[in-house]
């Protein structure tokens, strides 16, 4: 008479223990298998691969950046900001 009462107790965990298994059980059996996946995105997975082999390559074969290559110039020359020693004559007419 005691595993009932205790059955019960536990009612709403083995419910949604039940529900979980199934819906596991469900989302394996309706998903489709890892070699179709693969197929689907190989062109992807490739692509990425050869890019981030470019970007290794390009690392290791470049110069390393000078302390004067900062960048500073050229966020400047993009937010409009006339350089100091720019001449009156290049100005725009106001």
């Amino acid at each position: 008479m005691e595993i009932p009462e205790k059955l019960l107790r536990y009612r709403f965990h083995l419910l949604a223990s039940l529900l979980l298994a199934l819906s596991a059980s469900a989302l394996v059996y309706a998903a489709p298998r890892f070699v179709t996946v693969l197929a689907y995105f190989w062109p992807l997975l490739l692509s990425t691969a050869l890019f981030l082999v470019a970007v290794v390559v390009f690392a290791k074969t470049s110069p390393p950046a000078s302390a004067d290559a900062s960048g500073e110039h050229i966020l400047d020359y993009v937010a409009g900001q006339p350089e100091q020693d720019a001449p009156l004559e290049s100005r725009p007419d106001e």
